[in-house]
């Protein structure tokens, strides 16, 4: 039994319109947790919302609704589509609807109609939602973000790269290995934003700074790339807790992280990034129950910025360009389309960013933040209680 109040279908429409301003495309799947409800109900109220022209619905999903959509309710009829572009991502949940907004705002802007596909991480499955948008008359173009890791991705890429329309690769850089002539890449430097962190924990006074990874995931593997770099241009040691394959938030989670504490305490590591943030905060959490203080004993940075500022205190971050890489996947791909056979592959690079927050703040400026907050709270409740005496 829950003792969750059901929500009327309206409210229900409402929280949904709400996720979709704040993260540009929702899962049904995910909605239909958070709501309490069946996916059944969800796709109804999704099926609802896409009648009155508030959103698009989309393979697992929807996303909020471009001009540029096909039946929109808009009273300005909007400018004629030059291009159809297809875009298939690997999740609408975590990381990926930034990067799904900037490529539908990009569209709209350039006369394209995006058509949106959410597959998994599971090769198979994304070559079936490529193939499906391949049926669609009029395709111009895909934008995708498929395995480039694992056993078959040399194969996939020589078979996107075979496609009779252009492709451009989202977040996934295309191996050498491949020979691919044709495929376009836009990336967020992850070994640049690794290195960003480490200079910033320097900056502060920290000499041994570790990492925690979820694992060899397309990004990890980067920002590992990045951390090491930094460590060995700015001098500092390397016999730092490192761990790879973190899991924070599954069974036995207590545990790891107290093992991940214990490590940092035998190597005396004072600072330490972790990707995802999801789990810095989990890490941060755990290391305040366990009476280690952030930042004095331990500053954390966290990889993503999708829910670092949600820590207390709120955790520095570094923050892909996620927008940005979805709005230069479709400059890529309508360039692509535009210049021709001619046009060489252009494989770019996009520059994350460092959000400093408290969770890295040197303990002098923590302590004095720390005063400030609390001489605040206690100037407020002074005044409320001689409100209440006046």
């Amino acid at each position: 039994m829950t003792n969750r109040e059901p929500l009327y279908s309206v409210q229900r429409r409402e929280r949904i319109m709400d996720q979709l301003r704040e993260r540009g495309a929702v899962s049904v799947s995910v909605l239909a947790t958070e709501l309490g409800v069946s996916e059944l109900t969800v796709r109804r109220d999704i099926n609802t919302l896409a009648q009155q022209g508030l959103v698009t619905r989309v393979h697992g999903g929807a996303t909020l609704r471009s001009s540029l959509d096909t039946g929109s309710r808009s009273s300005t009829a909007p400018m004629a589509t030059k291009y159809t572009i297809g875009m298939v991502v690997p999740s609408l949940e975590y990381y990926w609807p930034p990067i799904v907004h900037g490529a539908r705002a990009q569209a709209a802007q350039l006369r394209a109609s995006l058509l949106l596909r959410a597959s998994t991480y599971d090769s198979r499955d994304n070559r079936r939602q490529v193939e499906a948008l391949l049926k669609v008359p009029g395709l111009h173009g895909l934008i995708v973000a498929p395995d480039t890791l694992g056993d078959d991705a040399i194969e996939t890429l020589r078979w996107l790269d075979s496609l009779p329309v252009p492709v451009v690769l989202a977040e996934r850089r295309v191996r050498t290995a491949a020979a691919a002539r044709r495929l376009d890449s836009v990336v967020s430097d992850h070994t640049a934003g690794a290195s960003l962190a480490v200079h910033h924990l320097h900056e502060v006074g920290h000499t041994r700074i570790g990492l925690f990874i979820e694992s060899e995931s397309p990004t990890g593997r980067y920002v590992r790339r990045g951390w090491q770099s930094a460590l060995t241009s700015l001098d500092l040691p390397t016999d730092v807790a490192m761990l790879q394959g973190i899991r924070f938030d599954s069974p036995g989670r207590e545990e790891a992280m107290d093992e991940a504490l214990d490590l940092c305490r035998r190597t005396g590591t004072t600072a330490v990034i972790v990707l995802p943030d999801p789990h810095a905060i989990a890490l941060e959490q755990h290391a305040l129950d366990r009476g280690v203080r952030v930042p004095h004993d331990l500053a954390i940075v966290a990889y993503d910025d999708d829910v670092a500022r949600f820590g207390d205190p709120a955790i520095t971050a570094v923050r892909p360009p996620k927008e940005f890489v979805g709005r230069e996947a479709v400059n890529l791909l309508i360039a692509r389309l535009e210049g021709g056979s001619g046009r060489p592959a252009y494989r770019v690079k996009l520059s994350p960013e460092l959000h400093v927050r408290q969770s890295t703040l040197p303990v002098s400026i923590a302590d004095a933040t720390t005063h400030d907050a609390a001489h605040d709270t206690a100037r407020d409740t002074t005044l409320d209680e001689g409100d209440e005496t006046a």
